[in-house]
């Protein structure tokens, strides 16, 4: 007997620090045609965590863009910042676990350490840049006792990966990918010591709580769903699948960010373009 297929879930998850450009456009884009190819749901998720860049015209300006390209989602739009206590909750979780350790180190600590010669996790050359491999030396013991979590929180909390265990997963575009916990991403943030939760530890809960059965972002991200796939072994939850799409470049073959204004969907618009010829170029 053949198991009783999931139904598709699928979500949007812009961040309103910033107008969205054509590469957003295309990966929201493709992934609203997932949703519609499997006669799924799309959730719009607005990741609003971010204290500093975040602003509400870039939240209005996100959601008329979407709405300009043609993008439909179920309502209602899911904000981050309203779910701070299911992203406590899960804290609280994997401190009961002991799935988590403070962390008093900065980062200039971190990379001191990996600059050292033949350290291990130490960046390789020509590497892309990301967040630095937590050295082993600055864990605490396993078998240490955890103080207690405060009310606000006042110190950055780790997951401690199991190191040197291989972290699969086979994506929907990219084919099969792995990585080496504690080789190629160490210990890293759940919680930051401003009392809020790290895109990660927010991203598995949503993803989890939500339902969510396929993820549809940039290959960018890839290194972050090795890290998300503990988070949610260790909070007792299945990942969802996975499809990271290529990032769009600009004429000299720099990837688009939110400071390309000339190609941001707003700057497109102005100019008299179509819906229908940005989606033609994608």
């Amino acid at each position: 007997m053949s198991p009783t297929p999931r139904h598709y879930v699928g979500r949007l998850a812009p961040s309103p620090t910033g107008l969205l450009h054509l590469g957003h456009a295309r990966t929201f884009w493709i992934a609203a045609q997932r949703a519609r190819a499997a006669g799924g749901t799309l959730l719009l998720r607005n990741d609003d965590l971010d204290a500093i860049r975040f602003r509400l015209d870039f939240v209005a300006a996100m959601l008329e863009d979407l709405r300009w390209l043609g993008l439909t989602w179920q309502e209602p739009i899911i904000a981050q910042s309203h779910r701070l206590p299911r992203y406590r909750a899960a804290l609280a979780r994997l401190h009961a676990a002991g799935q988590i350790f403070p962390c008093h180190r900065s980062r200039r600590d971190v990379l001191d350490a990996l600059s050292a010669p033949h350290e291990a996790g130490a960046p390789a050359r020509g590497a892309e840049p990301d967040e630095p491999v937590y050295p082993v030396q600055f864990r605490p013991p396993a078998d240490a006792t955890l103080p207690p979590l405060t009310d606000p929180v006042t110190c950055n909390w780790r997951l401690r990966v199991p190191a040197g265990e291989t972290v699969a997963f086979t994506d929907g575009r990219a084919g099969p990918q792995q990585a080496v916990a504690g080789r190629d991403f160490g210990d890293f943030l759940v919680w930051r010591k401003d009392d809020a939760p790290s895109y990660q530890l927010a991203c598995a809960v949503d993803d989890a709580e939500l339902g969510i059965t396929e993820v549809v972002r940039g290959d960018d991200l890839i290194k972050s769903t090795f890290r998300q796939i503990l988070l949610l072994r260790a909070l007792g939850a299945t990942p969802p699948d996975y499809y990271h799409c290529p990032l769009m470049t600009d004429d000299a073959g720099t990837r688009l960010a939110k400071r390309h204004d000339a190609l941001s969907l707003r700057a497109l618009r102005e100019q008299g373009r179509k819906p229908e010829e940005i989606i033609a170029e994608f």
